[in-house]
């Protein structure tokens, strides 16, 4: 009897099966799930404190409460998976994050909402490693490529429908109904899973979890966030938290350097290319998830669009990764990395500064959208070449483990700009009820984004080098694009 744990025969599933169409399936589904959900979350903000009679740091906990969960353990998820099985653990996942998002959508207060999105995270980091792996781990190897191919597309397709089906559903039903609609879409993954994909996992897989990394870095997170999220009350703890989080990154740090099997390998740093890309990563996709954070609520709180409008506003960004992502990759491949991670995040930086006629009664043609226009450029122009760098700049049995440090790092970097923007720019607890004193706290916030898009291109500039990504191993160009999830596209996660 075969171990229902071992890789599928080889050479694997062919996509024009009807098994290799089910288990593309399957990964869309589950990764709809997840992005669905971030997409739309920040455009039910306002709906979500005014119901609950928040102030604004519960509306910071309620994004940065999954962003939390969701990178601390995400490279854990991972490697439960390689494992244990990477079709268990996905529907271990996806079953998780089904159980939250219910718990979200009947949260009767602030306090189990914001409990519930700490476990969301959680699901999403046991799924999100999951769903290329499973196409990694069963389809043929000569149809790989096609097969994320077609990921990627219906996963670009549901970042644009996100946003109007956000809106729609806070404007209708109401928000907990951007939460309850993943139980279906859960309902319908799980026994697609359980039917049709097989289980796979990774015999090289070997060593003990790194439980006391994990642990440390999800907690010097923590009260670093919290730290800087109640900084306006002053009190004693809010020191203490900053110096407990800090002193744990440092715990951390010589932890994982004394393990014989650590979850981020001090090693892989030596690499001068990939400590630079990711120095590039944490201030770009900090900007980044500032910006998402705010810009909805600055469209609904100052400008007066309905949530539906303020999320439909977004999508000339994502149209526009859609429709340049692919030709920006092929462009760094030509010129190298060091052009296009420095000019993208100078034209998102220019976005932002013409984010500052955003006001009251904004026109979205004059206003609001030549800066989505310039932002969405510049996106384009960064985020492909960025992933493909990371992945070329290490050994080719390295690129997942890369590609998730840099994912950890670009949710890392989200979650404490949403815990420090609004400290930054001078944002009062009910700033989000008054347009006044939000449309002056949203500028500051502006200027701060744009600062740190301009440090990150300067980064970019002075550290990143040839060769460009077309360079990497052969192998690793053949093998990447399945062995490494690629960034999500900016705001995804925070939106």
């Amino acid at each position: 009897m075969t171990d229902p744990a071992s890789p599928p025969p080889s050479p694997g599933v062919r996509l024009g099966t009807a098994q290799g169409r089910w288990i593309v399936l399957t990964t869309v589904l589950g990764s709809a799930m997840a992005l669905l959900d971030s997409t739309v979350v920040n455009v039910a903000l306002p709906s979500i404190g005014r119901d609950l009679g928040a102030d604004l740091a519960v509306l910071q906990w309620t994004v940065n409460a999954y962003l939390l969960t969701l990178a601390g353990l995400i490279l854990v998820g991972g490697a439960l998976g390689d494992r244990f099985g990477r079709r268990r653990i996905f529907v271990l996942g996806v079953v998780w994050f089904a159980v939250a998002s219910l718990l979200c959508g009947i949260a009767p207060n602030a306090g189990i909402l914001i409990a519930a999105r700490a476990l969301q995270g959680i699901g999403g980091a046991l799924l999100t490693p999951g769903s290329l792996a499973l196409i990694q781990g069963s389809i043929h190897p000569g149809d790989r490529a096609r097969a994320v191919g077609l990921w990627s597309g219906f996963g670009g397709v549901g970042a644009a429908v996100g946003p109007f089906l956000g809106g729609w559903l806070v404007d209708g039903p109401g928000w907990r109904w951007v939460f309850l609609l993943n139980v279906p879409v859960a309902a319908l993954c799980v026994p697609i899973a359980l039917r049709h994909v097989p289980e796979s996992r990774d015999p090289a897989a070997h060593g003990r979890f790194d439980v006391a990394g994990a642990v440390l870095g999800a907690a010097s997170l923590a009260l670093l966030t919290y730290a800087l999220i109640e900084a306006r009350s002053g009190a004693a703890l809010v020191v203490v938290s900053a110096v407990g989080g800090v002193l744990l990154a440092g715990v951390f740090v010589a932890v994982e350097r004394r393990r014989a099997d650590p979850m981020v390998p001090p090693d892989i740093f030596s690499s001068r290319q990939f400590t630079a890309v990711n120095l590039v990563t944490l201030c770009v996709y900090a900007a980044f998830g500032g910006f998402f954070f705010l810009v909805v609520l600055q469209l609904q709180v100052v400008s007066g669009y309905s949530a539906l409008g303020a999320g439909a506003a977004l999508l000339p960004t994502t149209a526009l990764m859609l429709l340049l992502s692919a030709r920006s990759a092929q462009l760094g491949e030509r010129i190298g990395p060091r052009i296009p991670l420095t000019v993208g995040p100078l034209l998102c930086a220019a976005g932002m500064l013409l984010m500052l006629r955003v006001g009251p009664q904004a026109s979205y043609v004059r206003d609001v959208l030549p800066a989505l226009l310039v932002m969405g450029s510049g996106m384009a122009a960064l985020v492909a070449p960025l992933t493909a760098t990371v992945l070329s700049s290490v050994d080719p049995g390295r690129a997942g483990l890369a590609s998730g440090i840099n994912n950890a790092a670009a949710r890392a970097a989200g979650l404490l700009a949403v815990a420090a923007l609004p400290l930054l720019a001078g944002m009062g607890p009910d700033a989000y009820l008054s347009a006044g004193a939000f449309d002056a706290s949203f500028g500051r916030a502006m200027l701060w984004c744009a600062g740190v898009l301009v440090a990150g291109a300067a980064v970019a500039w002075a550290t990143v080098r040839s060769p460009a990504p077309g360079a990497c191993h052969p192998q690793c160009r053949t093998n990447c694009a399945v062995t490494a999830p690629p960034l999500e596209p900016p705001g995804a996660a925070e939106r």
